[in-house]
């Protein structure tokens, strides 16, 4: 997917800063400090998760800035280093400093604070690093479920952790960020096909190309048919339905808890209707949804969430 944001204090290599310089010592006795650069990187993402935040208190907000910050970095670590496979090992050690209370990076400084102060497993931040990983190792998923568990891994698993840091109660809520993570990533892959394409990946799943007798050729290089306009239909409705399974699952003892991530599903609604409704565009400029509009999306979630409204 698309990089938007470079982080500051990420050095070349692409991994954590080295242990034992100024930066380093700074950051791992100031975890305040730590907090502030996180919400720099996602404030500076201007993206539909920041409006999103702004639902929470601060202490939450804060913790779901180190969990974002963290997505970011080692995804940007992946993509801008030479070494990639180098630079996310780097990442699982700081990872595991983070966890032992020993980390280096600002970023990971915050994350280890986050995890203890709302219980996060460990295990979804392991996984959040596997996606990342798998998109260095593969650039075409021959069947859905290949690419399921792709999504699985770099969105499903991002909302496993936000969860508790959401205040979650309800087992059900599992289910919830599990779906609702498929849906925006599948949105995300439409959104990003000419982008994606013009670096020669094609996340969609081979047999749905097949399936529409859409060719890879052609999409790599923008063509617009029936071809096309079906397949893209049928991706959207594929999307939707991960959006419907999500808000079904969707407890009433945690709806408030989930109004931000509700916010996120409404834009992404959004964004998707876009896209079904003039499938070419996704190789024009960015479709995106106004700021107005993704701050509408919030208050109808903050009042859905709240019983004012159906």
């Amino acid at each position: 997917m698309a990089r938007t944001v470079e982080p500051v204090l990420v050095p070349a290599g692409g991994g954590p800063p080295a242990a034992g310089g100024v930066l380093a010592a700074a950051s791992a006795a100031a975890p305040e400090a730590a907090y502030i650069e996180c919400a720099r990187i996602a404030q500076a993402s201007a993206s539909s998760f920041y409006q999103a935040f702004r639902l929470l208190p601060e202490e939450r907000r804060r913790g779901l800035e180190a969990l974002y910050a963290f997505c970011r970095v080692v995804d940007d670590a992946a993509d801008e280093s030479t070494d990639g496979r180098g630079a996310l090992a780097r990442w699982h050690e700081e990872l595991a400093r983070a966890l032992a209370g020993t980390a280096t990076h600002p970023v990971a400084v915050a994350l280890g604070d986050t995890v203890r102060r709302f219980g996060i497993a460990p295990r979804h931040l392991e996984e959040i690093l596997v996606g990342v990983e798998m998109d260095l190792a593969c650039s075409r998923y021959e069947t859905f479920d290949d690419l399921r568990r792709y999504c699985y891994h770099v969105a499903s698993a991002v909302g496993l952790a936000t969860i508790p840091i959401l205040g979650c109660r309800d087992p059900r809520s599992r289910a919830y960020a599990e779906a609702l993570g498929i849906a925006l990533q599948l949105t995300n892959i439409l959104r990003d096909l000419a982008e994606d394409a013009e670096r020669g990946r094609i996340y969609l799943p081979l047999e749905d190309l097949r399936r529409f007798g859409y060719r890879e050729r052609e999409l790599l290089t923008h063509t617009r048919n029936a071809a096309f306009r079906a397949l893209v239909a049928f991706e959207c409705v594929r999307a939707r339905e991960f959006s419907r399974v999500a808000r079904a699952s969707l407890a009433a003892v945690d709806r408030r808890a989930l109004a931000p991530a509700e916010a996120m599903r409404l834009v992404y609604q959004r964004l998707l209707a876009r896209i079904a409704a003039h499938p070419g565009r996704v190789f024009g400029p960015r479709i995106s949804v106004p700021r107005y509009e993704k701050l509408a999306c919030a208050a109808v979630a903050w009042l859905r969430t709240r019983g004012a409204a159906a």
